[in-house]
């Protein structure tokens, strides 16, 4: 849909009945110049450019006419095929290189420096003693304990800070967009904003290795996440072997939203997952098949990939995939999971604030000026309070990685097994609820700090590893209760028989991370399918589904948007959520940028004229009147660029510019750079405004009356009007020579 503005009467702004004959004609042919890094594409003429374009291939003749299209396709179907091998393989030698830089922490291999835990210790019975992994103590000789102990706890937190501040010096050195999660700017990114320096060479190196050292460093953090920004880095890259692709941003962004749903097939192993992510919460395929498409072949190829490499040597995807105890579930059992899906839901909601209230607080203090000292210290803090508490308890919070720690809050008890954290002593039960949630508070702390220091992090696995705990505990209570009162009303579903398994905490444990992980991100399908995918617990998807639906309702009654929702809003991206906007009444002219407070250009204005306006005036674009009455919009860049020949001219700078046909006299002719704008009256509603934005992808609209311009609205301000309940909008954003006008 698209309103037709002429530059002579009111009656000519008409709907254009013709959308194919609209977009060949010559107000979809102008003038473009190449984006900038905090633009917005128009997705119009990104469309219109790739049909044309594509028309242009099928229409040649003879034997080119059918190999042009062929290879065409070819191209594309090679960039989405080697981008899912690339990131499989790379997600899968990044889990061996945090392996061995987490193992260097406490020991060395025997066979070998380079071997890691899991390599030197293959066929080894879990229980059984390792004698080819060695701590450093034992590598050295040291025969007093006192020495040993010593020596772990310095070489374990020496490495650890090491890690950490490598990754920062990295990140801040050479690659200053590595940092952190990077999901919030791929949302804004497929949304339509420019940011090619987010996706460079330097950038996809420097997240790579910063990812391993910072994860291996044992601050709470995760990959999981960042693979996301790490693979939209390798499409991008192999994008820019073909003209195609990196001069069209339309087909640009239904690669990278292929690629990101890779991302997240890798992180967890979990190719269907992959694509409903990609749906779900990055906007990525808006309705469009053959984009959801190639994600899923992306994503599937992606896990064949890192199933090929096997970075755990366990024929598993991930290292916590496990099945339910039990097959299925009894109806009192809802009544804990719900009372998790709320407690899921209001950590969740504290976790967000906690972690944006660090991030202001970050950005308005001195650390904001030594981000490396900030690492620096975390480092140690984590690693000093994770070794000693898990030295003095030997239980729940210890030295092992979040991942590892997961796994086994997900395993269920068994008699076979090794019980490596004595979470089935039942004598011991209190003391275990206790640790596990100590270990759920203290990485509700050290998340909401970490996620957001300059190196490279991911909030999934450490809010998984929270719900994970306390979902434990929880079930460990449930079963203490059931072994005290078996034959009480409550549990009568279960055998009478205490000794008879009827409670299993670690599928509770799977309930509190679904919960946790819904109320950190308010995922929902998406979300669903990755856990059972990981868990493959198919007889139990109602009540993780159930868990999922009750923590988002309570998270979003205490914080309406999920943690990226608020990193766009803090960043100020120029991003729509995928929601109806609903209003109170108000209309157009209350939110619009009214004729008096507007920059416009007129016709017949000098050129110089239009220079020191643009000097002055630093807005991405300007309407464009003749007395009065709208003739378009035209953008900074392009007016700029077509000026500057006839400023270097002797008076150029008095030669009148003229937007309009005919020309009289020696005037410039600047009508090639006037675009098409939609048009509305001030008094539509304001809910029918926000929607044309979100669902047609607009950058601005005018608003007009007879003819005659009476007010503007751009995104920037929409996207501003979305976020007015958010009280730190921009804190963090960067200055930028323009505004997004």
């Amino acid at each position: 849909m698209a309103y037709r503005v002429s530059s002579y009467s009111a009656d000519e702004y008409e709907l254009s009945p013709d959308l194919e004959e609209w977009s060949r004609s010559a107000h979809r042919h102008r003038l473009r110049l190449p984006y900038r890094d905090g633009d917005t594409i128009d997705w119009w003429h990104e469309d219109a450019t790739e049909r044309e374009r594509w028309k242009g291939l099928v229409s040649q003749h003879g034997l080119r006419g059918l190999i042009s299209p062929f290879m065409d396709v070819a191209k594309l179907w090679f960039v989405i095929i080697l981008t899912g091998i690339c990131v499989g393989l790379a997600g899968g030698w990044l889990d061996i290189l945090v392996m061995w830089l987490s193992g260097l922490r406490e020991g060395r291999c025997a066979r070998g420096f380079l071997w890691n835990q899991v390599e030197c210790c293959a066929g080894v019975e879990p229980g059984q003693v390792c004698h080819d992994w060695q701590s450093w103590g034992e590598y050295l000789g040291l025969s007093s304990i006192l020495g040993q102990s010593l020596l772990h706890s310095f070489a374990y937190i020496l490495l650890s800070t090491a890690f950490a501040a490598s990754a920062a010096i990295l990140v801040l050195s050479y690659a200053p967009y590595a940092f952190h999660t990077g999901i919030p700017e791929i949302k804004a990114i497929l949304g339509g904003y420019v940011f090619d320096s987010f996706l460079g060479a330097w950038t996809l190196l420097i997240k790579a290795l910063g990812l391993a050292l910072s994860v291996s460093s044992g601050l709470s953090l995760g990959k999981e996440g960042p693979l996301v920004h790490v693979s939209c880095c390798m499409s991008f890259l192999f994008m820019r072997l073909f003209s195609q692709f990196h001069r069209n941003e339309a087909q640009k962004r239904k690669i990278l939203a292929a690629a990101a749903a890779a991302g997240v097939s890798v992180a967890f192993g979990s190719p269907l997952g992959g694509v409903l992510f990609g749906l779900e919460e990055l906007d990525a395929f808006g309705g469009d098949f053959d984009v959801m498409w190639r994600g899923f072949v992306t994503s599937v190829i992606a896990a064949v990939a890192l199933q090929y490499v096997d970075p755990f040597r366990t024929s598993k995807l991930v290292l916590f995939q496990v099945t339910s105890g039990s097959d299925t579930w009894l109806a009192f059992e809802l009544i804990p999971w719900l009372c998790l899906a709320v407690i899921g839901g209001v950590l969740g909601s504290l976790l967000i604030k906690l972690n944006i209230t660090a991030a202001v607080y970050r950005r308005n203090s001195i650390l904001h000026e030594w981000p490396i000292t900030e690492v620096i210290g975390a480092a140690a803090v984590t690693a000093a309070v994770s070794y000693l508490v898990g030295t003095s308890f030997l239980v729940v919070l210890s030295r092992v990685p979040s991942s590892e720690l997961v796994a086994n809050l997900f395993q269920e008890c068994d008699p076979q097994r090794i019980d490596f954290h004595g979470l089935c002593n039942s004598t011991a039960m209190w003391e275990n609820v206790f640790l596990l949630v100590l270990t759920g508070v203290v990485k509700i702390g050290f998340t909401a700090w970490t996620f957001g220091m300059m190196v490279p992090a991911g909030i999934f696995l450490p809010t998984i590893a929270i719900g994970a705990a306390l979902g434990r505990a929880v079930g460990l209570l449930t079963q203490g209760l059931y072994r005290a009162y078996p034959k009480a009303w409550f549990f009568s579903a279960c055998s009478p028989d205490p000794t008879v398994r009827c409670i299993y905490p670690g599928f509770y444990a799977v309930i509190g991370a679904s919960s946790m992980l819904a109320g950190v991100t308010r995922m929902t399908v998406s979300l669903v399918v990755i856990v059972f995918e990981l868990t493959g617990a198919l007889s139990h998807v109602l009540p993780i589904m159930i868990s999922v639906m009750i923590s988002k309702w309570v998270a979003d009654a205490f914080v309406p948007d999920g943690i990226y929702a608020s990193w766009i809003a803090l960043r100020r991206y120029p991003w729509l959520a995928p929601f109806e906007f609903r209003d109170n009444g108000e209309i157009a002219a209350d939110a619009m940028t009214p004729i008096g407070n507007l920059v416009v250009l007129h016709e017949n204005s000098s050129l110089g004229e239009l220079k020191r306006l643009l000097d002055t005036w630093q807005y991405h674009g300007f309407p464009v009147v003749r007395d009065g009455i709208l003739l378009g919009y035209v953008a900074r860049e392009k007016l700029k660029n077509f000026i500057e020949p006839f400023l270097a001219e002797r008076g150029g700078a008095t030669r009148v510019g003229r937007f309009s046909a005919p020309q009289e006299g020696d005037c410039a002719d600047l009508s090639p750079l006037l675009e098409d704008a939609m048009q509305l009256r001030k008094e539509v509603p304001l809910e029918l405004v926000v929607n044309m934005f979100r669902k047609l992808n607009l950058r601005h609209i005018l608003f007009s009356q007879a003819g005659v311009l009476t007010g503007m609205i751009t995104k920037t301000d929409i996207v501003a009007l979305s976020a007015a309940h958010f009280a730190h909008r921009g804190v963090l954003a960067e200055e930028r020579a323009a505004a997004n006008r």
